[in-house]
């Protein structure tokens, strides 16, 4: 169902204390809704996620992307600041999931919420949707074919994070991972790697993968878009996100 939506840019507290920038999308019908943290992929902040922010919104739910980017390029251009990140490695795990916790906070404070909160993330922000999972006490988790969740990064690559396959235990709520069966990062492998552990782990979780598909193929402006797996993964999260937050 699509609603009435409003949108605007807001601050909240992230780790350490620290004022972050973030966009918050939200319905303006009456009622109580669940929440999603969006997190940006590693580009950043850019016109893409924040639409992907009103979309949720404009399907009933709280919605609110922080930008991860704030502190290395305050105010910046999306893609001078995603350089900075990159330049530094990527976003610290810990401060990660300071954010992310700032983020369910202002959610969950908000008029309307019912406590609720997920995550999503892509790409980069597909493993960092995992961390918050593994770390936060959160409702449920989407991955959309995020990179290194098991597996390192090979010498040069920008993002310079460590795995998170050992703490596959850890995992605290249900969790929808959507994969391309052409990604390099992660490959075919590193998706089973991740499903032979968490079902070893005994956790939640359901895995899509899509024929003919690669890295980002959610991205409407990109030539990696895959219209046909798009569509069958928003209704994976639609379907998803309706069970565990009661959208």
């Amino acid at each position: 169902m699509i609603g009435d939506l409003h949108a605007e840019t807001v601050h909240l507290q992230g780790a350490g204390g620290d004022d972050v920038e973030a966009y918050l999308a939200r319905p303006l019908d009456d009622g109580t809704r669940g929440g999603v943290v969006v997190i940006h992929h590693m580009p950043g902040y850019d016109e893409g996620t924040l639409e992907i922010t009103r979309r949720f919104a404009a399907h009933g739910y709280l919605a609110i992307c922080p930008n991860l980017y704030s502190r290395e390029a305050p105010g910046a251009d999306p893609d001078d600041a995603a350089a900075a990140a990159r330049a530094a490695g990527g976003v610290p795990d810990d401060r990660l999931v300071g954010d992310v916790a700032g983020a369910a906070a202002y959610l969950r404070a908000l008029p309307g919420s019912n406590g609720k909160v997920g995550t999503i993330g892509y790409c980069s922000g597909g493993r960092q949707s995992i961390l918050a999972a593994v770390s936060l006490d959160i409702d449920a988790a989407i991955e959309c074919y995020g990179a290194f969740v098991v597996g390192t990064p090979p010498e040069g690559y920008p993002l310079q994070v460590a795995p998170l396959a050992d703490r596959a235990a850890d995992l605290r709520c249900p969790l929808l991972g959507l994969f391309g069966a052409e990604d390099k990062h992660p490959s075919p492998e590193d998706v089973a790697e991740l499903e032979r552990l968490l079902t070893g782990a005994g956790k939640e979780f359901e895995f899509h993968s899509y024929d003919g598909a690669g890295h980002a193929f959610f991205a409407t402006d990109r030539p990696s878009y895959r219209p046909e797996a798009a569509k069958d993964g928003w209704r994976r999260i639609w379907d998803f996100y309706g069970r565990q937050l009661g959208a």
